[in-house]
């Protein structure tokens, strides 16, 4: 019987990169616009620390409302702009970063340059989006498998009211160290593939609006989009500092402050 801790050892790449790291940050909603922050905060650090950082991609087609203020990180000055784009120039602001905004859905055309990365960071409402993604992602992987946006991983965020899930995925078989004391994992499967009767399951009964405020406020917690983010954007500070990882995401319950992690 295998008694060793299974791992999984991040690429080498991330570790040390020669350019920045690409990353496509897939909505910029209540979660989206969150892990956007915590990504410009992680893209700092590492610079500090000799990393070559990161080149962040946002993607959103969707529009500031009144119903956005308050549980999403947007202003009253905002209103009527693109998301990605209010988000993107504002952090390039405060960061001096030189980050891209692409206003518009993260969608099945072969034809857009910016959908090679190497990290996707997929923070979206529904599982259609998330199917879709995964076709996407299967196709650039084949496509980019010997550039410098080689696909890598896929972190995706999902919640309800008070209750979410991160699960970080490998889009390409990543090279294991030889190890005597872990036993080492190469591969760490889609959510689209590990969870899809769930996430089937979810499409045909999540009723969740976000028409306005108040509404979004009875049918998602204040905090659980920024909890999210924040955990979801530890998972890949970790990815980068620890160099592997025991735990793939978790599974959170706000309202009864428990998180569950998913081992790999």
């Amino acid at each position: 019987m295998n008694t060793q801790t299974a791992v999984h050892f991040t690429d080498n790449y991330l570790i040390n990169p020669s350019h920045p790291l690409t990353v496509n940050l897939i909505g910029a909603g209540g979660t989206g616009s969150q892990m956007l922050t915590a990504l410009a905060r992680i893209n700092h650090s590492l610079i500090a620390l000799n990393h070559a950082g990161l080149q962040v991609a946002v993607f959103d087609d969707d529009i500031i409302t009144e119903a956005n203020l308050g549980r999403q990180l947007f202003a009253g000055s905002e209103l009527g702009l693109n998301k990605a784009v209010a988000l993107t120039n504002r952090i390039s602001r405060f960061f001096g970063s030189n980050w891209k905004a692409v206003p518009r859905r993260f969608d099945y055309s072969l034809s857009d340059p910016l959908k090679g990365a190497n990290i996707y960071i997929s923070c979206v409402d529904t599982a259609s989006a998330r199917f879709g993604i995964a076709k996407v992602l299967k196709f650039v992987a084949e496509q980019n498998r010997y550039n410098r946006d080689k696909p890598l991983y896929w972190i995706d965020c999902g919640n309800s009211q008070n209750t979410g899930q991160v699960i970080l995925s490998t889009i390409s078989q990543i090279k294991q160290p030889v190890s005597k004391v872990y036993k080492t994992v190469s591969e760490l499967p889609m959510i689209t593939e590990e969870y899809s009767q769930l996430l089937t399951k979810s499409e045909k009964e999540d009723n969740t609006p976000s028409c306005s405020l108040a509404e979004a406020l009875e049918k998602q917690d204040l905090f659980i989009n920024s909890t999210l983010a924040n955990m979801a954007a530890s998972l890949l500070w970790n990815l980068f500092r620890q160099g592997f990882t025991e735990n793939r995401g978790f599974f959170m319950n706000l309202k009864d402050f428990k998180c569950t992690p998913v081992k790999v």
